[in-house]
């Protein structure tokens, strides 16, 4: 008898029974790691790149001092959270309209894989992560921070739709990036710099646009809006004026510096060379509307990423005054 009531309960155990097993109950399932892929990808992790210009204006003034190095590296996470909080703002106004898109339908918050309380709970958590990095740094610093969630949430909830705006608006965002930098150091920004990086923003981000245009034709305003008022003609004429601008201001910056240099070796001049290259390489895949997203530009080729490189050494070689 106790024989048979031990093989009965491993029976029932193991589900040897006559009666079909319960399904098992969804609140069972581990959430977390669906939970966690939504917010990955709600994040746009990838896109952080994006903020490594707060090491600009550092790695030009030569600041490799501890103390320097740390404030950019505070400004660099306190960018990633203000981002971050964007993108979960503007995923979660955009999900009525994101279900009817074929690509965006996909993302978490209009799939329904991210709930709008967690969705909503996490923009405003990485907004305040965001703002609490930044006050570890200078009150320059935070002011720019802030700005650029100011400036991002009124271009989240009506600005994106307003043509020319929103071109200066995307700008502004990378100028304020590559301020940040700067102001958390306590460095000076000289009108070169200002002028590389806002004509250099608006350059890459006009390409972005123009891009969409080519490569969607006549599609691109259901993915956005605002394309319908351009026209690639017009895009084209931004983003030339832009990268002509960049360039010419980039080019009087380095003769500025060489002939303030205390070295015999023109690394300002120099890094002229591969800056110029990765303009006029990110300048072909925009006029063949391959633009779309920038950060694949740059980290999908690899003579892009050499480049770069290049011209960082370049520049800190001539910081150090070597």
């Amino acid at each position: 008898m106790a024989r048979s009531t031990s093989y009965t309960a491993v029976a029932v155990a193991a589900g040897e029974c006559t009666h079909p097993p319960r399904p098992l109950r969804t609140s069972a399932l581990p959430q977390s790691c669906p939970t966690s892929s939504g917010l990955v990808r709600t994040a746009r992790v990838r896109q952080w790149t994006k903020n490594v210009l707060v090491f600009a204006a550092p790695l030009a003034a030569g600041r490799f001092d501890p103390w320097s190095l740390r404030m950019a590296a505070v400004s660099f996470i306190a960018f990633c959270c203000a981002a971050s909080s964007i993108y979960f703002l503007n995923d979660i106004l955009d999900a009525p309209s994101d279900r009817t898109h074929p690509a965006k339908r996909s993302r978490p918050i209009p799939a329904g894989a991210l709930s709008l309380p967690v969705a909503w709970t996490v923009c405003a958590l990485a907004a305040g992560l965001a703002l609490t990095a930044a006050a570890f740094t200078t009150g320059a610093a935070l002011t720019a921070v802030a700005a650029y969630l100011a400036l991002n949430v009124a271009y989240c909830v009506r600005l994106k739709h307003v043509a020319i705006v929103d071109l200066c608006l995307v700008s502004a965002s990378f100028l304020l990036r590559a301020m940040t930098g700067g102001l958390a150091t306590g460095l000076h920004l000289s009108q070169w710099f200002l002028l590389v990086s806002g004509f250099g923003a608006l350059f890459m981000v006009a390409g972005k646009r123009y891009s969409e245009l080519v490569a969607l034709g006549g599609d691109a305003p259901r993915s956005r809006r605002v394309c319908a008022a351009y026209t690639p003609s017009y895009l084209r004429f931004v983003w030339i004026i832009g990268a002509a601008t960049a360039l010419l201001s980039y080019n009087l910056w380095a003769f500025e510096v060489s002939a303030s240099a205390q070295t015999g070796v023109p690394w300002s001049l120099l890094s002229v060379i591969p800056f110029t290259a990765a303009v006029l390489g990110y300048a072909y895949h925009v006029d063949r509307g391959q633009a779309e997203q920038p950060e694949d530009v740059v980290l999908g080729s690899s003579t892009m990423v050499m480049l770069a490189l290049s011209w960082a050494a370049l520049i800190a070689l001539g910081a150090l005054h070597v």
